[in-house]
């Protein structure tokens, strides 16, 4: 059988190309974090299997890339899998050191995952996933104002890109609107644990597999109807959608939804995201079942792609894990669509490809001189007593063709994008002193070999 060289299904190859594209983006989330007052962490690949089991069961299994480990001298061998997502390796680090973290703990993350899946227009089985995290929280004005900062962040990581109200939006709801819906559907307390699980996944079902569900869990016609309603994409904010329901508690339920989102968007307005950024969906019923409050996705307005991000707030997440009770929101953005929605928009930059400093041009027979001064160029200086860099190095290059035509070599020197060409010639370099052009304004000068460093700060 001959060898498949080519790249896995649902992998990608970073050419030079494509990887400064993925700096630029993880670039730009790890920028905007660190000035919302966010710190970076980060975990192992893999981990325990069971680690994932915890958070959502068993199905997870044939969802993720999972391996034996090798046997030890009993013959036992632990199960371990590639990180899909790296919310449990956080809410195991976070019950690991509770006590000793400050509070509210406010981390990021840019980790490599990992999924089974099939591959699909911006969902690959290898992708890189921003996470970030607020734990914290004692009271409920706590844990809504860093509701309204996570998705306030969110949007302003997007906004960094160039994205406006006009290709995005992000749309909220909550557990507690939802349990209000449900009333509203005629559900009791004892059938919301069922509702959430079925709002969960029932895109996923089709209409034999929920008839089913209906069955197992006893739900009356009158409540079926109402989730084949929603199933099929039906507004419940719209009075159409209650012809032949219940509707007990309907006029409540909407003022619970007004106020909440006079809050959360007046607050996000603030935070300079007003009308058109926020607006309430009841169609955003992402992982219910384990979100305990506000929950949110940010779209393309468009409707033409996936989920750009999703998250909410999750509780008892860090209990799950042997932690303690610790109040949690955080979302997830992977790159692989936020890049095809940047590309779709023209918001890529031309060239993302580095760019150097000085381009040295050396017309001289000689390239110890040229070396030397590269050397000199790239070192950086370091101080001991304050253990940092007080000088950093440049990003010089020169070129490796064997012509000495200064003019040709200036060309490579402008096709470069260098801010500077130092020229080593035969005349000057005999003087000791070398021109240096700025490529930008075209003016020359000659500096003393000695002083080329201090010439190009």
């Amino acid at each position: 059988m001959a060898i498949n060289l080519q790249a896995p299904k649902g992998t990608r190859d970073f050419y030079p190309a494509e990887m400064a594209v993925r700096r630029y983006i993880e670039d730009t989330w790890r920028n905007v974090s660190i000035r919302h007052g966010f710190v970076e962490v980060d975990g192992p690949t893999f981990e325990f299997l069971d680690l994932y089991k915890i958070k959502s069961g068993d199905e997870i299994v044939s969802q993720l890339f999972h391996f034996e480990g090798r046997a030890d001298k009993e013959g036992q061998a632990d199960h371990f899998a590639l990180r899909p997502e790296f919310t449990p390796t956080l809410a195991r680090m976070v019950a690991a050191k509770a006590n000793a973290l400050p509070r509210p703990i406010k981390w990021f993350s840019i980790p490599r995952c990992y999924r089974g899946e099939a591959p699909q227009k911006g969902r690959g089985r290898e992708f890189i996933q921003y996470n970030v995290d607020i734990l914290g929280g004692e009271t409920p004005e706590a844990r809504r104002q860093f509701d309204i900062e996570s998705a306030a962040l969110c949007l302003a990581v997007l906004k960094e890109f160039g994205l406006t109200e006009k290709e995005i939006v992000l749309k909220y709801n909550d557990r507690s609107l939802v349990e209000k819906l449900f009333v509203v559907a005629g559900l009791v307390p004892a059938q919301f644990a069922f509702g959430f699980y079925l709002l969960d996944r029932i895109a996923k079902l089709n209409p034999a597999q929920r008839a089913e569900q209906y069955k197992q869990n006893n739900i009356a016609e009158l409540q079926q109807k109402f989730f084949e309603k929603l199933a099929n994409g039906q507004d419940p904010l719209t009075d159409g959608f209650w012809t032949d329901l219940a509707a007990q508690g309907y006029d409540e339920y909407r003022t619970a939804i007004r106020d909440a989102g006079t809050q959360i968007e007046t607050t996000l307005a603030t935070m300079g995201f007003g009308p058109g950024w926020a607006k309430y969906d009841a169609s955003i019923v992402r992982g219910l079942a384990y979100y305990t409050g506000f929950v949110f996705e940010v779209a393309d307005t468009a409707g033409d792609l996936r989920a750009v991000a999703g998250g909410g707030r999750y509780d008892k997440l860090v209990e799950m894990f042997g932690g303690p009770s610790l109040p949690a929101i955080g979302f997830g953005m992977g790159d692989m669509v936020l890049q095809v929605l940047l590309q779709e928009k023209g918001l890529l930059p031309a060239s993302l490809l580095p760019k150097p400093d000085v381009f040295l041009v050396n017309a001289l027979e000689d390239a110890a001189p040229a070396q030397k001064l590269l050397a000199e160029l790239r070192a950086s200086v370091f101080d001991p007593a304050t253990k940092s860099i007080t000088r950093p190095g440049l990003a010089a290059v020169t070129s490796y063709k064997t012509t000495k035509n200064i003019g040709k070599l200036l060309q490579d020197a402008s096709a470069s994008g260098a801010k500077f060409a130092v020229i080593l010639a035969p005349a000057e370099f005999a003087r000791g002193v070398v021109k240096v052009k700025n490529m930008a304004t075209r003016e020359e000068k000659e500096v003393a070999l000695a002083d080329v460093r201090t010439a190009l700060a």
